[in-house]
């Protein structure tokens, strides 16, 4: 089933001779529980992509579908409201408000929809993480992948429709970076969670079922991802 679907999207920053083509009419689609990794050279459009995807940025021209609704026909309020429910988004640093704990940043986003915390999810995303031993410490009492695990527990405590993560390894040891992606690739496997993740990391983008090559603001690759024996893999256009 088609959880995400993207037609002919464009993003142009500035004007004139100082106009930039960041993307140029992209066109893909994504299905439910499906794991994609975007890969591309620095400045290729891949962050801004995603950021079009999860609602963050608007695109010059173009419509986003997630779960049927485009998103970017929404008032920003509705939006607002729509991200938080649907949309879980992981970034590079982090993005945890220093003054909260752990157990209030990954609720923050139920918190701001006028909800009641669930507790009981709560509990399930804390362990799940290994985060048991440090539910009240605040962000700069943690390690690097202390707080990427924060920042994944908050994204996927609302059970989103779609999880985008923005090179979530780039600022992680290798050790660290592979625990992030393993954890990435058992939400994924076991809740069926939709995963669309940017890397650098040709070794983790063929981890995913599929691959999205981005050169100069376009699609230049789709392939499939397929295992093969002895831990290798085989890419099929």
């Amino acid at each position: 089933m088609e959880i995400l679907r993207c037609e002919n999207l464009s993003k142009v920053y500035g004007e004139g001779d100082t106009c930039t083509n960041a993307l140029k009419n992209i066109s893909f689609s994504v299905e439910k529980g499906e794991f994609v990794s975007i890969v591309g050279p620095s400045g290729s459009g891949k962050s801004t992509l995603l950021h079009i995807l999860g609602g963050v940025d608007k695109p010059t021209k173009g419509k986003v579908y997630i779960n049927g609704t485009e998103i970017h026909s929404l008032k920003e309020d509705k939006l607002a409201i729509f991200r938080r429910r649907q949309i879980g988004l992981i970034y590079q640093f982090y993005n945890l408000l220093p003054m909260l704990n752990v157990d209030e940043n990954i609720g923050l986003p139920h918190l701001l929809d006028g909800r009641k915390l669930d507790m009981d999810r709560l509990n399930m995303i804390v362990r799940s993480m290994g985060l048991e031993e440090r539910r009240s410490h605040l962000p700069s009492q943690l390690s690097g992948g202390q707080q990427q695990r924060v920042s994944i527990a908050r994204a996927l405590y609302n059970r989103p429709a779609i999880l985008l993560a923005d090179e979530p390894t780039g600022n992680l040891d290798r050790n660290t970076g592979a625990e992030i992606v393993s954890l990435l690739k058992e939400s994924n496997r076991t809740q069926k969670q939709t995963l669309i993740l940017i890397t650098h990391d040709e070794n983790i983008a063929l981890q995913a079922d599929r691959m999205l090559c981005i050169e100069d603001g376009e699609i230049t690759r789709d392939e499939r991802i397929r295992v093969l024996g002895g831990g290798e893999f085989e890419k099929n256009s």
